[in-house]
């Protein structure tokens, strides 16, 4: 098989998840400043949460340029990815709507780490598929950015029960890091194009 369709079908999921995301703000009550503040959490946690889907679309989009063949297991982890990534609206309303209260940064978290994991297994059976020699396997080399993303994640869930602040800083944190380009994968297929 090859990529054409689950490339399609994960750009049209990524693209109604940002859509339910920001049709969940609702306007505020009142014409005022004021009222317009109180949605400060609401809009806070849309931006985390676009910057974080949109670092999945990215890093996806440079993935797929590494895929030759599909297999039914890739659709399978495909499909899996995308099922946590639209988790990702319901856990931004929720955050956001209770003012980042503990129990909906803790799941938040969840719902981050299990994207992650789900990325995982998807670029490792896309490896698998392509071979330890592959462009993916050589850009991903010891993925030192997904370990640390997975560590900081747990922090962040366990960090709850003391300050969901503390958790707050470090979702931002896991964002920015991966926020900075990676060019693991285009460097890789340039120096092949050469």
């Amino acid at each position: 098989m090859n990529k054409n369709r689950l490339e399609a079908f994960s750009d049209g999921v990524l693209a109604i998840v940002i859509t339910i995301m920001v049709l969940e703000m609702k306007t505020p009550e009142g014409t005022d400043l004021k009222s317009l503040l109180k949605l400060f959490p609401v809009f806070i946690s849309y931006v985390l949460s676009f910057i974080y889907v949109g670092i999945y679309w990215n890093n996806h989009h440079h993935m797929m340029h590494t895929v030759k063949h599909v297999t039914g297991s890739i659709l399978w982890a495909n499909l899996h990815l995308l099922f946590w990534l639209s988790l990702i609206p319901f856990t931004t309303a929720w955050i956001g709507e209770h003012h980042f209260a503990p129990f909906p940064m803790l799941f938040y978290g969840f719902v981050l780490l299990m994207c992650g994991i789900a990325y995982v297994i998807l670029q490792n059976l896309i490896i698998k598929k392509h071979s330890k020699d592959s462009i993916l396997s050589k850009a991903v080399g010891n993925d030192f950015k997904g370990k640390a993303s997975a560590v900081l994640y747990l922090i962040a869930i366990l960090s709850t029960y003391y300050h969901e602040g503390i958790s707050a800083f470090i979702y931002i944190f896991v964002a920015l890091m991966w926020l900075i380009p990676d060019k693991r994968i285009e460097k890789i297929l340039e120096s092949e194009n050469n």
